[in-house]
């Protein structure tokens, strides 16, 4: 039986994706690296901000990912007022506690910038477990992030059900032996599917999430 969620949290909890496009693009340009919006699609991947960085910019110390990583910052900062809750997440995390279910997350966001977010949405005491991306050694699909959420949430995998917009966190997801559902935020349903997804819901406004809640039972 489900006893949790596990949500991510860009695409999933927060509709954060053209903010990100829009910093990682300024960020990009003031150290000389002009990027199209199709390779841009990169940052959608549920990856950590190293690999981001060591994408675009090649081998770097870690002096520098902490401070592209901050600039990169304080670009999203400039934009912060454009995120936006998913549709329904709100009412879908009443549901949750209200069925008696542990609602936790697992992102490859930064630890600062997960818990700036949650705060400033007022989301930061909705959750029974947090885990970011500086928590872990390997990002996703490593499933090493689902795996210390369930360890924090006191749950086996087999207890808990994800939701993930990214094919690297449905594959996270089912490495750690967790159930996920797909949130096609980002428009990816069959890519969602076809790396394990059960079920693609695009929000949590359609009547498809009464699915998802009956997978807990």
């Amino acid at each position: 039986m489900i006893k949790g969620i596990v949500f991510d949290m860009d695409g999933v909890l927060i509709d954060s994706h053209p903010v990100h496009r829009i910093a990682w693009s300024k960020f990009l340009a003031t150290v000389g690296k002009c990027v199209s919006d199709e390779g841009l699609s990169f940052i959608l991947a549920g990856r950590r901000r190293e690999e981001i960085l060591r994408h675009f910019l090649g081998d770097l110390s870690e002096s520098k990912i902490a401070e592209y990583g901050h600039q990169k910052d304080l670009f999203f900062e400039e934009n912060f007022q454009d995120v936006r809750l998913i549709p329904g997440v709100s009412k879908f995390l009443e549901t949750l506690e209200t069925a008696g279910l542990e609602a936790g997350i697992a992102t490859s966001a930064s630890s600062a910038r997960t818990w700036g977010t949650l705060r400033r949405l007022e989301l930061d005491q909705k959750f029974t477990a947090v885990v970011t991306g500086d928590d872990v050694d390997a990002g996703k699909p490593d499933p090493a992030v689902y795996k210390l959420a369930a360890q924090r949430m006191n749950l086996s995998p087999r207890q808990l059900l994800v939701l993930e917009d990214a094919p690297c966190g449905v594959q996270a997801a089912k490495a750690a032996g967790m159930r996920c559902v797909g949130v096609s935020t980002n428009g990816r349903a069959e890519m969602l599917r076809q790396c394990g997804a059960e079920l693609v819901i695009p929000d949590f406004l359609d009547p498809s999430i009464e699915t998802l809640l009956q997978l807990t039972g």
